[in-house]
């Protein structure tokens, strides 16, 4: 089942694989269900019309994301690489306790086909292409999205408390196109693939696996949740294990495009975006 979310005439309306749902359906009021009863609700509020309209950013504009980072090998030695402080991403990669993050909140994530951005004040910005889980408020993982966790690598650097700095901005958040519903088990080997265009030509590819991160799934979501309640439910980006070469920077004009298993996420980078709600 794949659930998408659309701009309208008549407002915000979701759909299930392609067909519009009750126009009164909130996704938080899905993820407040355990999720063995995801499947009823939906087919029972799915209609016959098919959906229509832009594409916009499948969460609510009060969802959270959060995100986990150094959960594959290759980001833990990209961030060295980069770091004044380089032992702390291994100490991080090793260490029991994830790092964890907030990144983004529903109405600054930015959708498929929608514009991202690079920071004014950072010369070596990348994207970092995530398997993005969605969590219902119990705790269990109901389905994944594409994402992308743009980051300015110099900023965060220079010194690991910039992080924040380095992660979250306007524009600096997508998810998309849609959700497709999933337990963890379907999660564990899913191919991720990075590709980035500029003036029509392909400037850097890149592919890795879900498989390849340190840590269980659900050992990632425990952690989040620790001391932290969402009754809404979360979306968790899961780290990165596609890093640019240190000469490759984003530019205004250049076309991201990130997969995850048979999602596709595509963003255009642009300076002037100007975040307002969806």
């Amino acid at each position: 089942m794949y659930l998408t979310r659309h701009e309208t005439p008549q407002g915000v309306r979701w759909a299930l694989d392609g067909r519009f749902l009750a126009a009164q359906f909130d996704l938080r009021l899905l993820l407040a269900l355990p999720k063995a009863a995801l499947p009823e609700v939906l087919h029972g509020i799915v209609g016959a019309a098919e959906a229509t309209g832009r594409l916009l950013p499948p969460l609510e504009p009060t969802s959270e994301v959060w995100a986990a980072g150094v959960t594959y090998n290759r980001s833990r030695e990209a961030r060295e690489v980069e770091s004044t402080v380089k032992d702390i991403y291994s100490k991080v990669y090793e260490a029991e306790r994830p790092e964890l993050f907030f990144k983004a909140v529903g109405w600054r994530v930015m959708g498929h086909g929608m514009p991202i951005r690079v920071r004014d004040d950072s010369r070596w910005n990348v994207p970092e292409p995530e398997l993005t889980l969605v969590v219902n408020a119990h705790g269990e993982i109901v389905g994944f999205c594409a994402g992308n966790d743009v980051s300015s690598r110099d900023i965060e650097g220079q010194n690991p408390l910039y992080l924040p700095q380095a992660k979250v901005y306007d524009g600096s958040c997508a998810l998309g196109p849609g959700i497709a519903l999933a337990d963890a088990n379907s999660l564990a080997d899913v191919a991720i693939r990075l590709a980035v265009l500029r003036d029509g030509r392909e400037i850097f590819r890149g592919e890795t696996s879900t498989s390849r991160i340190k840590r269980p799934l659900e050992e990632l979501v425990r952690y989040l949740r620790k001391e932290l309640a969402f009754p809404d439910g979360v979306f968790l980006m899961t780290g990165t294990g596609i890093v640019p070469p240190h000469d490759f920077s984003l530019q205004r004009g250049d076309l991201v495009r990130v997969e995850v298993g048979s999602l596709t996420l595509e963003n255009e980078v642009d300076r002037q975006l100007r975040v307002t709600e969806q």
